[in-house]
């Protein structure tokens, strides 16, 4: 029997998020507090635990996990997770297989987000994307030919760590621009963008030109048709909006950019759907089902 259901798993360095997804819907859940400074054994019995929970819920076609560290796909190793100190080399996917009998696929949170958008949300019409998370950090996940183009350790589309001004690209284009040069966290900024206050609205669109920037490296590098905005200050767009656009128009190929579309996601729980995503992109494109894309 096919079964149209999977599970999703955003593991982060203080919570986890468990879904089952069926036709991009979850339609069971479960979160929990991380047990960020315990043992190795200890977390992933606790993920087991709860894993098994939702399994009690529904027959699943696979088990989708983003992580938010360097990832071995092919291998299932996790490597150097954030914010948790006893996860640094994690055979997870040995584990969680041989617990569940069950296919286990996994990549970075960053590339799982992407997928998401590709496979559930708006990049489904296009061959070639990248999803931007632009949060407390700045991740990308790159999608070329309707497949994540993941690199060695799942570490390819790492934006944020290239040199711009005088720091980095994540220093200008994720929640730390507004610490740093504002001394505000950008929800606050953005509730006070809401009322009109002027050195708020000019913090966002300082913040757009910077984000235009980046945009322009990447259609440089990759030229994709398509880029999608997640994470906690992609909610602020309908204010760094404009300048953003305005920095994007300054690009030298003007064929590119009337062909590209930059959008906020609509994802919700877009980390939980991407992983879950991420099983049937891989499972759809299986050397057992032939690919047969569009020229």
């Amino acid at each position: 029997m096919t079964y149209t259901n999977y599970i999703g798993i955003d593991i982060g360095g203080t919570k986890v998020h468990i879904g089952v997804v069926q036709d991009g819907q979850i339609v069971h859940e479960v979160r929990f507090e991380t047990s960020a400074q315990a043992p190795q054994e200890q977390i992933l019995g606790e993920l087991v635990r709860h894993i098994q929970l939702m399994l009690d819920t529904a027959d699943v076609a696979g088990i989708g996990i983003g992580v938010p560290g360097l990832v071995d796909e092919q291998q299932g190793v996790v490597h150097n997770v954030q914010n948790i100190p006893s996860w640094r080399e994690v055979r997870l996917k040995e584990h969680l297989a041989a617990h569940f009998a069950q296919p286990v696929y996994m990549t970075n949170d960053a590339n799982a987000f992407a997928v998401g958008e590709k496979i559930f949300g708006q990049g489904q019409p296009y061959a070639n994307l990248v999803g931007i998370t632009l949060g407390t950090g700045l991740g990308a996940g790159i999608i070329i030919n309707h497949d994540l183009h993941a690199g060695v350790l799942s570490s390819a589309g790492e934006f944020g760590c290239l040199p711009y001004l005088d720091k980095t690209v994540e220093d200008y284009c994720s929640g730390k621009f507004f610490v740093q040069q504002y001394q505000q966290e950008g929800g606050a900024l953005h509730a006070q963008a809401r009322t009109g206050d002027a050195r708020a609205l000019e913090a966002l669109a300082s913040y757009g030109r910077h984000l235009g920037n980046v945009i322009k490296m990447i259609l440089h590098t990759l030229a994709p048709e398509a880029i999608f905005l997640g994470g906690s200050v992609s909610h602020c767009y309908e204010f760094f909006r404009e300048a953003m656009e305005a920095s994007i128009r300054e690009f030298p190929f003007r064929l590119v950019t009337d062909r590209l579309v930059v959008a906020p996601s609509k994802l919700r729980n877009a980390a939980v759907l991407g992983a879950a995503a991420l099983c049937k992109m891989k499972q759809d494109l299986s050397p057992a089902t032939p690919q047969t894309l569009p020229l």
